[in-house]
């Protein structure tokens, strides 16, 4: 099985809502950093898309992350980009991210500098003349649910706990 149908039995176990999503939203990167070496983890929490300059994890600037309800987007060397519309969410020692309410989020101005920066402070840039490549990283063996239980969050552990 090649990566590009590896990537799409990973997308499958997932709502259709958020498979159109996350392919939109990965096409947006694909354009905003060409070049890059696309690194896919279906990992045991989420499935995690990768973006770096080559075939090193430590050197990723972005990914996109996929669970059961949203995707996101992850500044992996975000800790200290200038932040004033207070996009960026996480306090790590390292990763920011931004939930996407939709790939839109993406062509949001306080979004794309935020991009921008991360590009610019990269310990290693993305050549935008190299081709694009993806790898298969990891393959978790166990799983969460990739779609949304019907009582999952907060509300659902509530209700089964018999509070309401």
């Amino acid at each position: 099985m090649t990566p590009r149908e590896q990537l799409e039995k990973f997308l499958a176990k997932y709502a259709p809502t958020i498979v159109a999503q996350a392919k939109k939203a990965l096409g947006k990167m694909r354009k905003l950093v060409p070049g890059a070496v696309e690194m896919v983890y279906d990992n045991y929490n989420a499935l995690v898309i990768g973006f770096a300059p080559g075939d090193r994890p430590s050197e990723a600037l972005f990914s996109i992350v996929l669970y059961p309800r949203h995707i996101g987007l992850c500044f992996i060397q975000g800790k200290g980009l200038p932040d004033p519309a207070k996009r960026l969410q996480g306090g790590g020692k390292q990763v920011r991210w931004i939930r996407l309410q939709s790939p839109t989020t993406l062509d949001e101005p306080e979004v794309r500098a935020l991009i921008n920066v991360a590009l610019h402070r990269a310990k290693m840039p993305i050549d935008p003349k190299q081709k694009r490549r993806l790898v298969i990283r990891s393959i978790s063996k166990t799983q969460r649910p990739r779609r949304p239980t019907k009582m999952s969050g907060r509300r659902g552990a509530a209700i089964r706990k018999g509070e309401s």
